[in-house]
């Protein structure tokens, strides 16, 4: 009797387990998504600017999409925040800028443009080596935030499926192919002069 009652609760065991590693493997196998390879904030003439390198791939799917000619758009976040022990953490500093890339069928040219700026490449590669890279990107104003205070800077990047046409946003929350982000990149950043 003893026996009996072992075995089905060894089973159930090993199969637990072995769920919980399928579930892992295939999670590890889609959190393939963006990295932030690195991140840093550089004094500029009204403040300091973000200085960031992502790291990713398209997946066919999302690649499959672009050539045929539906636009995607890459959104960077920037957060800078610091902690009060009396109230909620300070945030002085939340933005976001977003870029698009499509690709024209008939000049077959990849576009990557942000604002008014709009820049054509010849392959994919060389579209997306611009979106993982962002520079120069004006962040903070030198009013925002205090001398000699030390402050969490985060930034992310994500693909914004919001921004894309409304059928391929309902096609998006439906289909994993389209999950790409990062997590939150954080650093200390000390304000210790003022921007000239």
């Amino acid at each position: 009797m003893t026996i009996k009652r072992f075995f089905p609760l060894r089973l159930v065991a090993v199969l637990w387990v072995a769920l919980a590693v399928c579930l892992t493997m295939s999670g590890a196998a889609y959190a393939d998504g963006i990295a932030v390879q690195r991140a840093s904030l550089q004094a500029d003439s009204s403040g300091w600017s973000l200085d960031a390198r992502f790291d990713f791939d398209l997946n066919s799917s999302l690649e499959e999409a672009v050539n045929k000619g539906i636009p995607l758009y890459f959104t960077t976040d920037f957060e800078l925040t610091r902690p009060r022990w009396y109230w909620f953490d300070e945030q002085p500093v939340s933005i976001s800028q977003s870029i698009r890339i499509s690709f024209q069928p008939l000049t077959r040219e990849y576009r990557v443009s942000s604002g008014g700026l709009q820049l054509g490449f010849s392959t994919l590669s060389d579209a997306l080596s611009v979106i993982k890279h962002v520079t120069s990107w004006h962040v903070i104003d030198r009013n925002q935030v205090s001398p000699d205070e030390t402050y969490t800077a985060s930034v992310r990047m994500q693909l914004d499926t919001a921004l894309m046409p409304k059928p391929f946003q309902i096609d998006a929350v439906n289909n994993r192919d389209w999950n790409l982000g990062s997590d939150w990149k954080r650093f200390n950043f000390t304000v210790t002069e003022r921007a000239k």
